[in-house]
């Protein structure tokens, strides 16, 4: 498809506009003008011609209401387009550490990918307009949290998706998720909810709408509140073990016995433990109390994560609307949204000696005394220097407790303006001014984490520790209980963090029809915005200071400006009584404080044949301008788990990479990865530029006039669309892994610089700054069925059938190499599934209701790594040791019964069952927590039963 270029727009603005917002009634206006004001998703325009244009998926609150879920999050997710995201199956504090793109971990939040391009690539609209990105209190992130929208305000959900970054602007490379907000009621309703997964996890809500109007105004007041319990890993027999089927294989190192690895006085390595369980109370003798160390001491960290994390959301929104004439209204809607939530992790470990890897001088650099009186060797362990013995420690102090991470998350929203519309000669126009201000403002608070300058302290000289008043020595050596509440008392801190992102936009639209032309009127919308965007994150002054036993980071704070200017037409080409063509082309020019100036077009095509077929078609470029924590965040710590090709692995194995290329890269022969948790180090890139797309679409909408009225059918609707995105310049940093195994594969310096290691060959440093790095290419189809049969005695039938087929999925580095990713493939805890499907058949009588929907995942394969060997692997191959997994397609499927009555106002009763058979997911080698992936699979957690009551006054 060849490329659209628009031309640049060299207007300069200042003041500006976003805004496609639900119509309020213009008094003055005839019925005909008022029918055809209709606000479309994908389109400014405002007018009923433009529907059909783009392909938009529908959620409608029954269709909200059918899928038993609480959060926004969890029903976008659902969609066949969306791809893999965060949601409250993640457990992702702890040892994650910290995203290359400056976004912090996001525990606890919800978000949306479409096409399998990442959330960041998806723009967020609520009633037309942006919403704020999330603040996860460990970055500033580029993604929207869907569960600062409660679900109880929605009227329905508009999924566009096309590229639309020409209509919307930046973000909107993969698509739009636009919520629309209710507005029209009168009374008041209030409902609770209910439901739990067998293996507990339960959910509890209740939320309550009140809304009126008179002739000259109208408003809307709703609240509500959603809690949700957490569920122990150890209730999913796979998640119950690092890696499934293995044992304890893949557990840590640090161990609560501890794993001391050094020379001794006589030129032996040592790798030692003492039996697991022990204790001396007295002090452990060396070499007699003390075991060489095996898998069997590993630490089973698994046990303590969860596979649903608990949160608690709490909110309330109100809008109101006022006719100030009959051609004007005016507009203010407000919301408040309030989320508590938990991650929970293992112990936190320590890690300490030249072979730590943490890049951290209190613990990489370390000296423990012969005079800590806890010290059983007699002798100093050295990290460098002079007389240098001392290789690893690894203590998992788990008289601590486990890592606490919790989450208090604020979202304020205002927003007003106005609305109306005014005649020019015979032609009507449509015209709006905006205003918005909007903060999510997130703190958290972590419990079990330790000061890695106090341990340092702690274990070093005696004498030194006794100079401060404050200072415990501190005892690793002498088994699990060795550490005293005192000595926990000097080295366990509580670390506080927080971060904040804000949007403040102003902008100003005008649409209608220009002239006619001989098919008909030449359609408008033309417009300004001007937006702010600034965040921060601020991490503990602990962390600051490089004293934080944890992931390090440093402060992040940025922001920047854009005005904008689109124009979009509407150009109907020729009508006839039996077809019509429209052509569309959009322009949309933006100038940042960051980096400039960017123009984007697109044009687009609907062809309609009578009322049965529909052709529609467009190319569209876009661009997705560098977020805060990408441009300016600082340089910060990933944990990424990696297997190193040089050294011999954490089951025995043998290295897998070249020999030659391994010694000269300083290995020795025979060195060991005793952590396969390496540090990566990642950080922000100020001289970033925009990641730029092509996109493509084509399809059709059939309605055939023999699917209509009918005794076998009322209606009978196919579509059909296939996608094609590329994008160039992404932004991301290398994989880990991958660059790693191509630097020990090549010793290319563009691999392998930045990466150091230890004079023992383990990896002590892993630079892994953001670049604007190679190209990603993904195409694919959506076959859609809508069929509604007759109304029968016995009720009547909808069925929906709605499916994805992801046809090809490519991303390049910069040099041309691919990358891992790819359809069907499972990496990095996602996976693209080449076929995923809903199918759902709804039923009604009178007053009573009911739907099947089932939900089906096509099977996929992952490297099964170093559990190769193991039974999971199914496809082992000895020669090369190593082999692939292969996932087996999933099918859910979900029940729900509704009845409603006349009771007060009306009121309904429902009761469903979600993953009616208990099916559980596929077995995960290579994920990092719970032995499955989250972002594709429901929770393995066995049926979830549901109820909800509303009552209508």
């Amino acid at each position: 498809m060849s490329q659209i270029r628009v031309r640049r727009l060299s207007l300069a603005v200042h003041t500006a506009l976003l805004g496609v917002f639900a119509a309020a009634p213009v008094l003055a206006q005839s019925d005909e003008v008022i029918l055809d004001r209709v606000e479309v998703t994908g389109s400014r325009i405002k007018k009923a011609a433009i529907e059909g244009q783009t392909p938009v998926m529908t959620l409608t609150r029954e269709d909200i209401a059918r899928s038993g879920l609480t959060s926004v999050g969890d029903i976008v997710q659902q969609l066949t387009g969306s791809g893999s995201s965060l949601n409250t199956r993640f457990n992702s504090s702890g040892n994650f550490g910290f995203a290359p793109d400056g976004g912090g971990v996001g525990a606890g939040s919800a978000t949306v990918d479409l096409r399998h391009l990442g959330a960041k690539r998806v723009l967020v609209l609520v009633d037309g307009i942006r919403w704020v990105n999330e603040a996860s209190a460990s970055g500033v992130s580029a993604a929207t949290d869907l569960n600062t929208i409660p679900v109880a305000i929605i009227e329905r959900i508009e999924v566009l998706e096309d590229g639309a970054s020409s209509i919307y602007g930046s973000d909107a490379i993969a698509g739009v998720v636009n919520i629309i907000t209710r507005k029209q009621f009168d009374g008041a309703s209030v409902s609770v909810y209910y439901g739990e997964y067998q293996e507990g996890g339960d959910t509890r809500s209740g939320d309550f709408a009140i809304g009126g109007s008179g002739d000259r105004y109208s408003f809307f007041l709703g609240g509500s509140y959603t809690e949700q319990s957490g569920i122990s890993s150890t209730r999913y027999r796979h998640a119950a073990v690092p890696v499934p089927g293995t044992g304890l294989t893949f557990g840590s190192s640090a161990t609560p016995n501890g794993r001391f690895i050094f020379v001794d006085p006589d030129g032996d390595v040592r790798s030692i433990t003492t039996p697991n369980g022990s204790f001396f109370p007295n002090g452990a003798s060396y070499p007699d109390d003390f075991i060489g160390f095996g898998t069997a001491n590993r630490f089973n960290f698994a046990e303590y994560n969860l596979m649903l994390t608990p949160s608690e959301r709490k909110g309330v929104f109100g809008q109101a609307r006022f006719n100030v004439t009959d051609n004007v209204t005016w507009y203010v809607r407000t919301l408040f949204n309030n989320r508590k939530s938990l991650n929970q992790a293992a112990p936190e470990p320590i890690f300490l000696g030249p072979d730590a890897g943490t890049g951290n001088p209190y613990a990489d650099d370390i000296f423990i005394s012969a005079s800590n009186p806890y010290n059983p060797f007699g002798f100093d362990l050295i990290s460098s220097g002079p007389g240098a013995n001392l290789i690893m420690i690894g203590r998992r102090p788990v008289e601590g407790g486990a890592r606490r991470f919790y989450q208090d998350v604020d979202t304020w929203y205002v927003a007003t303006g106005l609305e109306g519309a005014f005649e020019a000669g015979d032609r009507s126009f449509f015209w709006d001014l905006n205003f918005v201000a909007s903060d999510n403002k997130a703190d958290q608070t972590n419990h079990g984490s330790y000061n890695i300058r106090r341990i340092n302290m702690a274990l070093g000289p005696l004498a030194a520790c006794e100079a401060d008043p404050q200072c415990v020595p501190l005892d690793i050596f002498n088994g699990v209980g060795s550490i005293t509440p005192a000595m926990l008392g000097y080295i366990q801190p509580i670390v506080r963090d927080g971060s904040e992102n804000s949007l403040r936009q102003v902008s100003a639209n005008l649409s209608g029809d220009l002239f006619d032309l001989p098919a008909g009127p030449l359609a408008f919308a033309t417009g300004i915005e001007h937006r702010k965007l600034d965040g921060s994150y601020t991490p503990d002054a602990l962390t600051v200071a490089g004293e934080y036993n944890g992931v390090p980071s440093l402060p992040t704070s940025g922001e920047y400006d854009v005005s904008e200017y689109f124009l979009e037409f509407n150009i109907p080409v020729y009508a006839t009584a039996s077809s019509q063509l429209n052509l569309s082309a959009a322009g949309r020019y933006s100038d940042y404080s960051t980096f400039g100036g960017e123009s984007t077009g697109k044009l687009g095509f609907r062809w309609q044949f009578g009322d049965d077929l529909v052709f529609r078609g467009s190319v569209a470029e876009g661009f997705r301008a560098p977020s805060i924590g990408e441009l300016f965040g600082s340089t910060n710590r990933f944990d990424a788990t990696i297997t190193d090709p040089c050294l011999i692995g954490l089951d025995g194995s043998p290295p897998g990479g070249n020999a030659a290329n391994c010694a000269q890269l300083g290995v020795p022969v025979g060195a060991e990865q005793a952590n396969s948790q390496i540090s990566v180090n990642t950080g922000g890139n100020a001289s970033l530029n925009p990641e730029t797309s092509d996109s493509a679409m084509l399809g059709l909408v059939w309605s055939p006039a023999f699917g209509a009225n009918t005794s076998w059918s009322e209606r009978f609707d196919i579509e059909l669309t296939w996608y094609r995105h590329k994008i160039e310049n992404a932004i991301q940093a290398p994989d880990a892994q991958t660059q790693l195994n191509r630097c020990v594969e090549t010793l290319d310096p563009f691999y392998c610089d930045g990466i150091t290691r230890a004079s023992t060959g383990g990896i002590n440093g892993f630079a892994n700054q953001l670049q604007n790095l190679g190209t990603i290419e993904t195409d694919g189809l959506d076959f859609d069925v809508f069929w509604t049969f007759p109304a029968f005695d016995w009720g009547q039938f909808r069925l929906a059938w709605q499916n994805t087929w992801v046809n090809d999925f490519e991303a390049r580095n910069e040099v041309g190499d691919l990358e891992p990713r790819g359809v069907g493939i499972e990496v990095n805890d996602s996976a693209i599934p080449e076929w995923t499907s809903n199918l759902s058949l709804t039923w009604r009588l009178g007053d009573f209701s009911a739907g099947w929907t089932v939900r089906h995942i096509s099977d996929m394969v992952e490297d099964c790594g170093d559990a190769w060997s193991f039974e999971l692997c199914s496809n082992p191959d000895a020669a090369s040791e190593s082999g692939t997994n292969r996932f087996g397609s999933t099918t859910y499927h979900d029940l729900q019964a509704t009845w409603n009555t006349d009771w007060f106002s009306g009121t309904s009763f429902t009761l469903g069952v979600n993953n009616v058979f208990g099916k559980e997911p596929p077995v995960c080698l290579s994920c990092s927590l719970n032995g499955y992936d989250p972002s594709n699979y429901d929770l393995p957690a066995g049926r979830f039963i549901y109820a909800r009551a509303e009552i209508k006054f």
